[in-house]
């Protein structure tokens, strides 16, 4: 399979995923593009079918076997995005697919993948011990195994993506990807190197699962010891062994970001674009403050959107605290009447926005010296927030800021 990763089959790629890719034309951000002074033009794969770009290497895949090994059924490990783009493939082509997916994964992906028509196998509480259980019913019954990531067929169909940020934008300079365990971005950075080797092809990891920063550093494959990130679909230790040479030819270079700098750029896109996308696909974007570059025409790729409803609720949330949208004070009164009121009117005139109150009768003994009124209040930011701070310590309410409990 070494020659997958030319020209040729990349061609050949981009003809057969569109027989069941939806077209996800760019965005051009005015936002994102003000706050870095570049162009940015983002890719929405959130957009595909299946929610994710994994269809493109499953289909592509899938296109490239025998009939033998299709009628044989396919077996893979995934977490979500690329079973459902197995389930989804193997569901057009019309042949058996089995997903081991580990017991941690949300309901709603598993009934999702259920939903192309595979079955689902949950085993192990993380993607590599379902990976390895995959590959002993691979053996034990005959499947054919499809990598999620470590395969060059599978990296040449997810290197369409290139091909079409191309075709659009021809005079595009960078371009970002997201890397879990690599395929995406050796599909991408080959193709676009082989168009136009001038284009910057950028690889963003979460800080605490940048399996492939440490690779490149050591000039071979090498397994963190952990991982801990909020971004799941890239919570790889090692990545493909297969792969791995092209990604030292092709990528310029690597950034790494935070999960706090994901959960603020979830509410920069639900806010400013109307799109949900998942914090793997929001990699690229947190990675654009990072960037010394100006004036160059920048394609983050979005590389996803399946969130499922509970970790968005709780994203939404973090990204308002961390945006000072949403604070909580307290602040200790005499038990009055006539006091919560006056607490109020100060942030009523400053059109602060009450969410909750919590009145603690028993902070102290003695009720009638003080009692703690804990406010949660809605702001426009950090500069509204410390206006109406100022404002309640002048009234000599001497506020102090605690956890936000919603």
């Amino acid at each position: 399979m070494a020659e997958m990763l030319t020209l040729e089959r990349f061609e050949e790629a981009t003809e057969v995923v569109h027989q069941v890719t939806r077209e996800t034309k760019l965005i051009y951000s005015e936002y994102l593009s003000n706050r870095s002074s570049n162009k940015v033009y983002l890719k929405p794969e959130n957009m595909q079918f299946t929610g994710a770009y994994k269809l493109r290497g499953a289909y592509y895949k899938i296109s490239t076997m025998t009939e033998e090994e299709r009628e044989r059924g396919l077996i893979t490990a995934s977490a979500g995005n690329h079973a459902q783009g197995v389930a989804y493939a193997a569901q057009k082509y019309g042949v058996k697919a089995i997903i081991v997916m580990p017991t941690t994964t949300p309901l709603i992906k598993v009934e999702r993948t259920k939903s192309y028509g595979a079955e689902t196998v949950m085993y192990g509480d993380n993607y590599d011990a379902a990976c390895e259980y995959a590959l002993e019913l691979a053996e034990e019954k005959g499947y054919t195994f499809i990598h999620p990531f470590d395969d060059l067929a599978v990296a040449t169909g997810q290197g369409t993506i290139a091909m079409e940020i191309i075709q659009e934008l021809p005079l595009v300079d960078y371009i970002l990807v997201p890397i879990g365990g690599g395929g995406l971005i050796t599909g991408v950075a080959t193709l676009a190197k082989l168009l136009k080797p001038n284009i910057k092809v950028i690889g963003v990891e979460p800080l605490n699962a940048n399996c492939m920063q440490l690779s490149l550093e050591r000039g071979e494959v090498s397994t963190l010891d952990d991982v801990y990130t909020i971004a799941d679909g890239t919570a790889v230790k090692t990545p493909g062994k297969q792969i791995f040479p092209y990604i030292q030819q092709y990528v310029d270079d690597i950034i790494t970001v935070e999960d706090d700098e994901l959960i603020v750029a979830f509410l920069d896109m639900v806010e400013n674009h109307k799109m949900i996308v998942e914090n793997s696909g929001l990699l690229t974007v947190a990675a654009l403050r990072h960037m010394d570059i100006k004036g160059k025409k920048v394609v983050p790729i979005l590389s996803g959107g399946n969130m499922d409803v509970i970790t968005m609720a709780s994203v939404v949330q973090n990204g308002l605290i961390a945006r000072d949208r949403v604070f909580t004070v307290s602040v200790l009164l005499p038990d009055k009447p006539g006091e919560l009121v006056r607490v109020s009117q100060v942030i009523a005139e400053l059109k602060g926005n009450v969410i909750r109150l919590d009145h603690n009768q028993f902070f102290s003994t003695n009720r009638h010296m003080a009692v703690e009124l804990k406010i949660t209040m809605e702001a426009f930011g950090t500069e509204h927030k410390q206006t109406i701070l100022k404002a309640l310590e002048g009234k000599g309410f001497r506020p102090k800021l605690v956890k936000p409990n919603l």
